[in-house]
């Protein structure tokens, strides 16, 4: 729906406008949409997390426990190049936040590339999960929506 996408990338750009972003980072695949578009508005740079395989050139890896298992997730290694010695600072983002591995390792992912993430980002969080309480020891959550 056109409408509501703009309506939501409306309230995200004003929410971030005027804080420093150098990055957003967006977790595969439905944080690429959300992502892109942000970054786009804010003018400022994307950069994808995505399972294995999927990334050209060197990436670095975080590893995180599913209920039936391990995943992990990738990035370049040099995703968050810059050119003052500054740390880079990213916002994550993705369209839900479950039980928070994947979110999880992501903002441990950009901070071992060598970024600090400022904040996540979710559209919806299923807090009954409390996915959240992991990623709040790190770095501040942001969320659209809660489901209680």
């Amino acid at each position: 729906n056109d409408k509501a996408f703009n309506l939501l990338m409306d309230h995200l750009t004003l929410r971030y406008q005027n804080q420093e972003i150098d990055y957003i980072a967006g977790i595969e695949s439905r944080g690429f949409i959300f992502g892109a578009a942000l970054a786009t508005r804010l003018k400022t740079r994307f950069v994808p997390i995505r399972k294995p395989g999927k990334l050209p050139y060197t990436t670095i890896s975080e590893k995180y426990s599913l209920e039936y298992g391990v995943d992990e997730i990738c990035i370049h290694i040099d995703a968050f190049k810059s050119s003052e010695k500054v740390t880079p600072k990213v916002l994550l983002i993705d369209d839900l936040i479950a039980t928070g591995g994947t979110a999880t390792a992501a903002v441990n992912l950009i901070n071992k590339a060598g970024a600090q993430c400022i904040e996540a980002c979710f559209i919806i969080n299923l807090t009954f999960l409390q996915g959240d309480l992991d990623i709040k020891k790190s770095t501040p959550v942001y969320s659209v929506l809660e489901v209680l």
